[in-house]
């Protein structure tokens, strides 16, 4: 279920609701009783219920890291061992 943030017009009161998706937005403000309250745009927050999520539950026999794969692992480590080399000013310049 979503956690929305609500701002009240009347009194600045903010507060943090847990709702369903299909729940009609909050107006009543608990701290000044009036129906103002405004839903204000946030990022997302969810939580996440049960016996939870872990590092194997997803993965491959054979993978150590989801984020490091080995092919981005070779990519990574044979792009430093190539350098590019730019002429220096003074060795360009005929003189």
């Amino acid at each position: 279920m979503p956690i929305y943030e609500y701002q009240c017009q009347a009194c600045a009161h903010k507060m943090e609701a847990l709702q369903k998706l299909s729940d009609e937005p909050l107006v009543d403000c608990p701290a000044c009783g009036q129906a103002s309250l405004k839903k204000k745009i946030s990022a997302a927050g969810f939580r996440l219920k049960g016996s939870g999520w872990y590092e194997t539950d997803f993965k491959k026999s054979n993978q150590k890291n989801l984020a490091g794969d080995k092919a981005s692992d070779k990519k990574a480590s044979s792009g430093g061992e190539s350098k590019a080399t730019t002429p220096s000013p003074s060795s360009t310049a005929a003189g």
